[in-house]
């Protein structure tokens, strides 16, 4: 009969352990409350119109849009990219693998910068984006390439591991068994991985919606057109509008909360396949 091992730990060591446990969480919790305390402190009626006002409802609409171009596309190149790495070996596979990692390794001002330098006014194709009228940076197309560039990663780093660890048995017994390539990866590679997929997906949302960096970098700051809500809320801080400002982040607060419900129940039902996939 197996006995599992218990290790004591010496002296306050339990309890200093506890004790930077609560603090931790008191400095988690203290910010989201005083978020939400801010927004309501004028009541629930100055709390709707501070979200009613048009700048507030254009950048939560320009928020949504950006998340719906570019996380489908973000699942789409994870996908992709997962499936490449963990099923064939080819040449620049550790390049891959390093462009993937990237946006993990530089500042999101820096991603933003990098369509400035190449789609603004003085950047490299700047003059011929101009002459024909196309706009980029300080656009909807801006706001989504930057967007892009800092979350991709999510999504593919969630699937490859998972993917080297299933290995290509299943593909190669129904391809042998006379299905095409598109119905393997339809019938046996998605349904493998798709708790893994949603769960990165859901980590993508999240950034894409609360991303502040890169797209103030791309933006241009014009209100109403291309602030996003993390812009929106530091547009109205500077302007001192701390009820609306905090109105605002408490929309980012809550969709983060949704994310956190989600993610934990993800976790919790599916927790075999969500930690293969965070091995190595």
């Amino acid at each position: 009969m197996s006995r599992k091992l218990q290790v004591r730990l010496p002296g306050a060591a339990p309890l200093l352990l506890l004790a930077a446990a609560v603090a931790m969480a008191v400095l988690v919790i203290l910010p989201l409350v005083t978020v939400f305390h801010d927004a309501f402190s004028k009541g629930l009626t100055v709390f709707l119109s501070k979200l009613h006002e048009p700048d507030a409802w254009a950048a939560i609409r320009l928020t949504l849009i950006v998340a719906a171009i570019s996380v489908p596309l973000n699942a789409a190149f994870g996908v992709a990219a997962a499936w490449a790495i963990a099923k064939f070996e080819f040449k620049g596979k550790s390049l891959l693998m390093t462009l993937i990692d990237l946006p993990f390794s530089i500042s999101p001002v820096v991603s933003g910068l990098v369509w400035v330098l190449l789609f603004g006014a003085q950047g490299w194709f700047g003059e011929w984006l101009g002459d024909h009228d196309i706009k980029i940076v300080f656009a909807l197309p801006g706001l989504v390439l930057a967007t892009i560039l800092v979350t991709f990663p999510f999504v593919a780093r969630e699937l490859i591991p998972l993917m080297q660890d299933q290995g290509v048995d299943e593909e190669a017994a129904a391809l042998t068994l006379g299905a095409s390539g598109f119905t393997t990866f339809w019938a046996i590679t998605i349904p493998n991985i798709r708790w893994a997929l949603l769960y990165g997906v859901l980590l993508c949302n999240a950034r894409a919606m609360g991303e502040f960096g890169a797209v103030s970098v791309v933006s241009g700051h014009i209100r109403g057109l291309t602030t996003t809500l993390p812009l929106h809320i530091e547009v109205l801080y500077n302007d001192y509008d701390f009820v609306g400002a905090f109105a605002a982040a408490s929309i980012l607060a809550s969709l983060g909360l949704v994310t956190l419900v989600l993610k934990t129940a993800l976790e919790w039902r599916h927790a075999g396949e969500l930690a293969a996939s965070r091995r190595h």
